[in-house]
């Protein structure tokens, strides 16, 4: 039986790989000063909680096979220490997943934006064909109990992220899963606490293509002009495989695909969901599954929660909310609306929660992103801002990035709640993009625009 610790157990995916390989029949241990929920409940359920939370150097013994080292360690942490100091083999949670997945069939799916809709794609065709396989996605799926499952399934399908690795190891996570087949979805910089320019940014996806086995199969978005010069001067080695936007047609609000000689009408929509939809069917078509079989499954799809996500909905208005915060990902949102809903005002509120959004420096990407919006508001927290320890945004600095002087600006959540209710919304949708949580605003509240 494998002995295997978590250190900082109760993060969002380490959390949940300790319950696959406890359900896989490994003896799981782990630790970590604080536990939320869900990964506080789920741990419990399980049986694998830790007893008390905190550091303990003595709970690394030498009869651990492995040490997985989660994010939110440091690299003084005393178990991290006893680890090293015995010398026992320590991984990051993508350095693991490759470690368990050696024998398997490795589809990774990376790119600055949409991988985790196309992990989701390829995984919902998968689970209707009933085809066994393993996988880790970003995102909470319907259908699927976990984001990540390691069993002894002969394939795996992995969301592949470039932030770094851990806190040892600063290489993207991406580098360490080696795939047969690899999806890349575009380039737009991102993480610029991480990578301060975009050639280094640009970098992480050229060593990603040049550490691919000759032969290997590479599907890449042929539309993003950075890519296609990328693929072209890293990898000559591999099987190239370019997707585009797919044959469709929207009639009556539903958006109808067309593959080769089939079509089908989804409950997805964007053209941003059809380029993932393309790199999705070329994934499975890798893996043997025809366009028939293909179209038949993804009519189902319904998306990832917080991916152009329905909130609700009456004759004359649509509430929307998305994970959107890269620049590319808003402009393509806010499109996506414009196209399904062509006779409708369009409202987006943004709320900037990442590092990279709320960097003065970085403001300028976002020029021209919410051109698209009738009424466009951006939001963001004075206390997300005190947590990153980073200096004030002023309103003007963020009017001047977006490049747009009628753009309404917010800091605090009364703010935003004042405008969307002096908002109207008849013949008008209402789109709320966010990686965080607009300081605690129950976006499912908005339901009461609609009555």
């Amino acid at each position: 039986m494998m002995n295997v610790h978590f250190i900082a157990i109760g993060g969002s995916v380490m959390h949940q790989l300790a319950i696959a390989l406890h359900r896989k029949g490994y003896r799981v241990t782990g630790s970590d000063d604080e536990i939320f929920e869900p990964a506080l409940g789920n741990l419990a359920k399980a049986g694998i909680l830790p007893a008390a939370m905190g550091w303990d150097a003595a709970r690394i013994t030498p009869g651990l096979d492995a040490v997985i080292l989660g994010m939110h360690a440091r690299a003084d942490n005393p178990e991290l220490l006893r680890a090293q100091e015995l010398g026992l083999p320590i991984y990051s949670f993508p350095e693991y997943i490759y470690q368990e997945s050696r024998q398997k069939n490795r589809v990774v799916v990376g790119g600055s934006h949409g991988k985790t809709t196309i992990t989701a794609m390829i995984m919902h065709v998968l689970k209707a064909r009933q085809q066994p396989f393993d996988y880790l996605v970003g995102a909470r799926l319907e259908g699927f109990e976990q984001s990540v499952n390691i069993t002894d399934a002969p394939l795996i399908v992995c969301e592949g992220d470039e932030y770094p690795a851990s806190v040892i190891e600063k290489r993207p996570k991406f580098h360490f899963l080696h795939p047969h087949i690899a999806v890349i979805s575009g380039i737009a910089w991102d993480h610029i606490n991480v990578f301060p320019t975009y050639d280094i940014y640009l970098e992480q996806f050229a060593i990603f293509i040049r550490q691919m086995e000759a032969g290997h199969t590479l599907i890449y978005n042929s539309a993003d002009e950075a890519l296609n010069h990328l693929v072209n001067a890293a990898g000559r080695h591999l099987k190239l495989v370019p997707y585009n936007l797919p044959i469709h047609m929207i009639r009556e609000g539903i958006t109808r695909v067309f593959f080769d000689e089939g079509y089908a009408d989804l409950q997805v929509f964007g053209e941003h969901n059809l380029l993932n939809m393309h790199a999705a069917k070329l994934v499975c078509n890798e893996l043997g599954i025809d366009d028939e079989a293909f179209l038949q499954a993804i009519a189902s799809f319904k998306g990832a929660a917080r991916r152009l996500e329905l909130v609700g909905r009456n004759a004359h208005c649509a509430i929307y909310r998305d994970f959107a915060h890269a620049p590319s990902k808003v402009k393509a949102t806010i499109q996506a609306l414009q196209h399904q809903y062509p006779g409708r005002r369009l409202i987006a509120v943004l709320e900037l929660h990442t590092y990279s959004s709320l960097n003065a420096g970085f403001m300028s990407q976002y020029q021209g992103a919410m051109a698209g919006a009738d009424v466009a508001g951006v939001f963001y927290s004075r206390h997300a801002l005190e947590i990153k320890r980073m200096p004030d945004l002023q309103p003007e600095q963020v009017k001047t990035g977006f490049g747009r002087e009628d753009l309404q600006v917010f800091n605090n959540r009364a703010q935003l709640e004042n405008f969307l209710d002096a908002q109207d919304y008849s013949n008008t949708n209402l789109l709320m993009m966010t990686s965080g949580d607009y300081e605690g605003l129950d976006v499912n509240s908005l339901k009461k625009y609609l009555s």
